[in-house]
């Protein structure tokens, strides 16, 4: 029997509902998923979707908060007291541990620490494969796991895990080298990462992340009202400055619209400010998170979905939005940039509309065209919606993605038998 382990640095989360499509995806196919998550839930709000995930949840602390096992001998343990008998419990079921710790030289202590937890407890609960969604946290905790363990390992490369400035060189190497295969959801990220690890990332896998399109039903954008939405957290690489400024020209062009921005995040005292300052109060309004559903129906009421995006001055960017895809989906024509894999899915002129990064004198320009043009919107959201089902649909994907996950790989990870995979 195959049970993956889905290891994640915080479970659940508001923005990730990819993670929780791609879970629910593999349940459907009668997959047994275990999720590992590094850290506790954050939010103050969550998606509903969250509660039809039926896998159970395992909190992994960190070695500050600890948990008592019968190698804890201390009344008043510390962080180091913890560290060392999560080590002990783990060297008393995985063979050779502490010849095996070698590999972790060089890594935080609460990595290593983590990595044992989840070692233990893999082969407790009989896991049969490690899958880390971002090459960050998540995947050094599988990926020492799967070390300890012999748990062959995988993971979903996204954005900020390999854009970011804080991604060291020789760390994402070691990763991508050791993992038994590595997923990507763009063309953009699976080029920059086999030129940037050109020996290292051979392995790369394109799977787009999908969407469950019979949740997503098409409606056509021919008689909306003039009201652009945008969708996400406010933080720089969404670039919704950059929209504001464009709904200032789309005023003083005499345009009709309005503009609902949905989401929270830093950056929404500064935008609430931009707004104010260039009086677009009757027009822009952030009206803060809401439930999936919620937004859904905000999107189709759209005559235009903005999606302004910028790498931002750390180098963080967005790989392939999952509300972009859901809006693209839903029948809402869309502007967005020519950033990262982006591109890939609204192709200029043909299932969108693409500007420059940081110009909003093209974006306004953009909007204006799909508020005054219904041909257009049809034509555009009619190919669109033709793409995402061709190209995004979550249970095809994930049918590829757990073709890697019940490989039955070497003892190296690098060589599956093929005709052991079973189509769940």
């Amino acid at each position: 029997m195959s049970i993956v382990g889905y290891v994640l640095k915080r479970y659940p989360r508001y923005s990730e509902t990819f993670v929780v499509n791609e879970i629910l995806a593999h349940e459907a196919a009668g997959l047994d998923i275990e999720i590992f998550a590094l850290r506790p839930p954050n939010d103050t709000h969550f998606q509903n979707i969250i509660s039809l995930v039926r896998s159970p949840v395992n909190y992994i602390k960190k070695p500050i908060q600890g948990r008592i096992s019968p190698s804890l001998n201390s009344l008043a343990p510390t962080a180091a007291s913890y560290f060392w008998a999560e080590l002990q419990e783990a060297a008393k079921i995985i063979p050779d541990f502490w010849s095996k710790l070698a590999v972790a030289e060089g890594e935080q202590a609460s990595t290593v620490y983590q990595a044992a937890w989840l070692a233990r407890e893999a082969k407790l609960k009989g896991i049969t494969h490690l899958h880390a969604h971002f090459g960050s946290v998540a995947t050094s905790v599988a990926r020492l796991a799967s070390h300890f363990t012999g748990i062959p390992y995988t993971f979903t490369a996204h954005a900020k895990d390999i854009f970011h400035e804080s991604v060291e060189f020789a760390d994402m190497e070691r990763k991508l080298k050791d993992a038994a295969t590595v997923v990507t959801v763009s063309d953009y990220n699976l080029n920059y990462l086999q030129k940037t690890y050109p020996t290292a990332a051979q392995q790369v896998k394109r799977i787009y992340n999908g969407l469950d399109l019979r949740k997503l039903q098409y409606s056509s954008p021919a008689n909306r009202p003039p009201l652009i939405i945008s969708v996400g957290r406010l933080v720089e690489k969404k670039g919704l400055s950059i929209l504001i400024d464009a709904c200032a020209i789309l005023k003083q062009r005499n345009c009709e619209f309005q503009c609902q921005i949905v989401g929270t995040g830093s950056l929404e005292p500064a935008l609430k400010q931009q707004i104010q300052d260039l009086e677009l109060q009757s027009f822009v309004e952030i009206i803060g998170p809401r439930p999936q559903n919620d937004v859904f129906q905000l999107v189709q009421q759209a005559a235009v979905f903005a999606a302004p995006y910028v790498i931002g001055k750390d180098g963080n960017r967005d790989g392939l939005p999952t509300v972009l895809l859901e809006a693209i989906a839903l029948g809402t024509p869309c502007v967005s940039t020519d950033v990262t894999g982006i591109p890939e899915v609204v192709r200029h002129g043909e299932t969108g509309l693409i500007v420059p990064q940081n110009h909003p004198e093209k974006l306004a320009i953009s909007i204006q065209e799909l508020l005054t043009d219904s041909a257009l919107r049809v034509k555009l959201s009619t190919q669109a919606r033709q793409l995402i089902e061709s190209e995004f649909d979550i249970y095809r994907n994930t049918k590829v993605l757990r073709e890697l996950f019940l490989c039955r790989y070497d003892s190296s990870f690098k060589s599956c038998k093929k005709s052991d995979i079973k189509n769940n």
